[in-house]
């Protein structure tokens, strides 16, 4: 198995350590992860967490990485926000990452996983909306700053914890979609939704179909662990499932190219 979706001790909500990982992935069958340390910018937030430094983490990649146990891919998980572009690209084509996971976690200046304001004086599909209204911005913000995007329905773990249905946002996902697949970017099946008790994967199996029908290619499969105990976690079911929708193959980065794998050798 490969996770494209792993977060260390240098993110700041990681509990495990780079060498942790290595140490434990032949036991998992793991043999190629993606390391996607956290890049939120904060600025006019309170709060005491700050921006990652990037070259402080791929000092601590580097010095850790042992392809003699398992390969590994230098990757971030970028916060995209509509005003942070230059910020966000400076840092972005000052280091040769394999793999940009962009995700939406501060929608509206609002942290949601920290501030549950975000939801506050709207009704669940107003907030719902105002979160894929700027998923779709910051899509047509940025190109060159992310390969996928990451968790799409992330802000249901927040709201109402109820499955997004298609047919309440077709217009805003398909919207979405179609401008993913125009710009040649991709979408992440992330497996964090069913060990959160959501049980279904982010995004769930109707927005991933839909990808599909509208011609979309490009799917990556990660954890989003924060601790050994989740590498891999219900990756194997994410295989499962996007082959029994007809999908064979998922892609793996690397140097910010996709390389399509098979999905029946991953096993």
């Amino acid at each position: 198995m490969k996770d494209t979706h792993v977060h260390t001790t240098i993110s700041h909500d990681g509990k495990s350590s780079i060498e942790e990982y290595l140490n434990i992935a032949k036991e998992k069958n793991v043999d190629e992860i993606t390391f996607t340390e956290h890049y939120d910018i904060y600025d006019g937030l309170k709060t005491n967490l700050k921006t990652l430094d990037v070259d402080k983490y791929l000092e601590e990649y580097l010095s850790k990485k042992d392809d003699s146990k398992i390969k590994t891919n230098f990757g971030i998980e970028i916060g995209l926000q509509p005003d942070a572009y230059t910020k966000i690209h400076n840092m972005v084509i000052n280091h040769n990452f394999d793999f940009i996971i962009g995700s939406s976690h501060i929608t509206c200046k609002k942290d949601m996983a920290m501030d549950p304001s975000f939801f506050e004086g709207k009704t669940i599909k107003e907030a719902y909306m105002d979160y894929f209204n700027e998923v779709l911005e910051n899509i047509n913000t940025y190109y060159y700053e992310f390969d996928v995007y990451g968790h799409l329905d992330y802000v249901i773990r927040y709201g109402d914890k109820q499955r997004i249905n298609l047919k309440d946002y077709q217009d805003i996902i398909d919207n979405i979609l179609r401008t993913l697949i125009r710009k040649d970017k991709g979408i992440e099946v992330n497996t964090s939704g069913i060990r959160y008790g959501l049980n279904e994967t982010h995004p769930n199996l109707d927005i991933i179909k839909r990808y599909k029908e509208l011609g979309g290619k490009i799917i990556t499969v990660g954890s989003d662990a924060h601790r050994i105990e989740d590498l891999a976690s219900n990756v194997e079911d994410a295989y499962s499932m996007l082959e029994s929708i007809g999908i064979d193959e998922v892609a793996i980065y690397h140097h910010r190219r996709p390389d399509f794998v098979k999905i029946k050798t991953l096993y």
